[in-house]
């Protein structure tokens, strides 16, 4: 088993930034790790994953060049800089890890209970 826990969501005007963290722990041997958010009425959509080492990260195409993701495996977590925030950002941000490097939700084995993220214009 591993248990994930986010943190750092909150309210953010347009423009601005936020770090979300995701914590790791129990079975905490290398996973690739992934970002998802959800909004209302909607299905998990994939943001961001990272590799084990961290040499290899893909984003959705709304997020390219504005949000980062990175990992710590000394300290089992993974980040989400998000910069230049927009109002569609909006939504339930989800980590999740996986035994395979995949975009896939269905793919993600253990999940966070979330943090929200919302974006004022």
């Amino acid at each position: 088993q591993v248990q994930l826990v986010e943190s750092g969501g909150g309210l953010a005007q347009a423009g601005g930034s936020l770090r979300l963290s995701c914590a790791a722990s129990g079975r905490t041997f290398i996973y690739v790790m992934g970002w998802f958010r959800q909004t209302p009425g909607q299905e998990r959509k994939f943001v961001a994953v990272i590799d084990w080492n961290g040499g290899r990260t893909q984003y959705t195409d709304s997020v390219k060049g504005r949000f980062t993701i990175s990992r710590d495996n000394a300290k089992n977590a993974v980040y989400l800089q998000m910069n230049s925030l927009k109002p569609e950002d909006t939504a339930v941000y989800y980590c999740a890890v996986a035994n395979g490097y995949t975009v896939l939700p269905g793919a993600y084995d253990y999940w966070g209970m979330g943090t929200q993220v919302t974006v004022s214009s």
